[in-house]
């Protein structure tokens, strides 16, 4: 049994019904993995939210593992971006933080934007 972290885009398209996302995660389920998000997820799919949308979103969201970001994770998220942007990679805060948490709990990233994690040591499920 395997983490799966939920990038946003993956989280947006099973809330939207798009790209047969639910098709997907059940599967992953069925395999007995577990599907997680974190603060990042909550905030950036939040922003976009619709007020007639909050309770679907919200009981998906609260379905799903919560990994939180103490200050290890957030350190790590820094140096992420730190690191690569010395090798002239610009990568996003909100992206540095998500990789940060599939790698301090193991998780498999599930994400459709594979460019936007080049770390090696974030396994990548690609949507």
């Amino acid at each position: 049994m395997a983490t799966y972290l939920l990038d946003t885009s993956i989280i947006i398209d099973t809330l939207n019904g798009k790209n047969n996302r639910e098709s997907l995660l059940e599967h992953l389920l069925q395999q007995g993995h577990l599907l997680a998000c974190c603060p990042i997820n909550v905030s950036e799919v939040y922003a976009g939210l619709r007020p007639k949308e909050e309770v679907l979103t919200q009981a998906f969201l609260k379905s799903l593992d919560y990994l939180d970001i103490p200050w290890e994770i957030a350190r790590q998220a820094g140096l992420l971006k730190r690191d690569y942007a010395r090798k002239g990679i610009t990568l996003g805060i909100a992206d540095s933080m998500i990789a940060a948490v599939a790698i301090h709990h193991r998780c498999t990233l599930v994400t459709d934007t594979l460019r936007d994690f080049p770390m090696k040591e974030v396994p990548l499920y690609g949507g």
